[in-house]
């Protein structure tokens, strides 16, 4: 990737905590408070189709109960992805990549796709999602970018598609980072903004690699990451913090 084409404010889920996460309108609503990136969390149908949620079991956030992917597709599209969130949203349903993909493209919406594999199939869905998200996208202007905390899953997603940007998300920091970034052939580090500091986000800097933080929603931490030169920061505050 010749230049960093993403925007320094990301949307949590679509649109941090105003609408039910991962779903069709949590995208829309973080378009409508001027975000022009979405992060999301896709994963692996019974049958093999890749949608959006992020838990492994569908009891938080649908109507569904138990494994994620128990179900096929027809059977997850059925649920009610909404009312857990709020009335206004109920009858809201489980959105397909390739949904969000058409949507996100149509309206000018960059993309961070973080593939969130059911245990036991990181490899199977690094692929599929990255196999997927190459045809999706082939004639998009900017590529999505693809993040995973399963190292298996971003290899297998390297292998399959290596001209998608990666990013590796962490919840701290390894002493050794900088060689798993490098064997994954990753664009990115993506961690918990509570572990940065300025010192890291320079040596990640000079070793070639951007700087991806997860979630900070106090105005004044971004503040502060921004001052650090941070590269994109992901955020649930769509309505307190406005995209340049």
């Amino acid at each position: 990737m010749s230049a960093w084409p993403y925007p320094a404010l990301v949307a949590h889920r679509g649109a941090g905590k105003l609408a039910p996460e991962n779903t069709l309108a949590a995208m829309r609503a973080g378009h409508a408070h001027g975000y022009r990136m979405v992060e999301f969390d896709v994963k692996l149908s019974g049958d093999g189709v890749p949608f959006l949620l992020h838990d492994d079991t569908l009891d938080r956030t649908t109507s569904g109960r138990g494994r994620a992917d128990a179900l096929n597709w027809t059977e997850l599209a059925k649920l009610d992805a909404g009312s857990w969130h709020s009335a206004e949203y109920a009858g809201e349903t489980l959105p397909t990549l390739a949904a969000v993909a058409h949507w996100a493209i149509a309206n000018g919406v960059m993309c961070n796709v973080e593939i969130k594999p059911m245990p036991g199939r990181e490899r199977e869905t690094g692929a599929a999602v990255a196999l997927d998200a190459r045809a999706l996208w082939s004639q998009a202007s900017v590529a999505p970018l693809l993040s995973s905390f399963s190292e298996e899953a971003l290899a297998a997603a390297r292998d399959v598609v290596p001209e998608l940007p990666r990013a590796l998300l962490l919840e701290r920091i390894p002493a050794d980072w900088e060689a798993r970034m490098s064997r994954l052939e990753c664009v990115a580090i993506d961690t918990d903004y509570r572990v940065l500091d300025e010192k890291f986000v320079a040596a990640a800097h000079r070793a070639g690699f951007k700087v991806l933080a997860y979630t900070p929603n106090d105005p004044a931490v971004v503040a502060r990451l921004v001052t650090w030169h941070v590269d994109a920061i992901i955020t649930d505050a769509i309505d307190v913090l406005k995209p340049a």
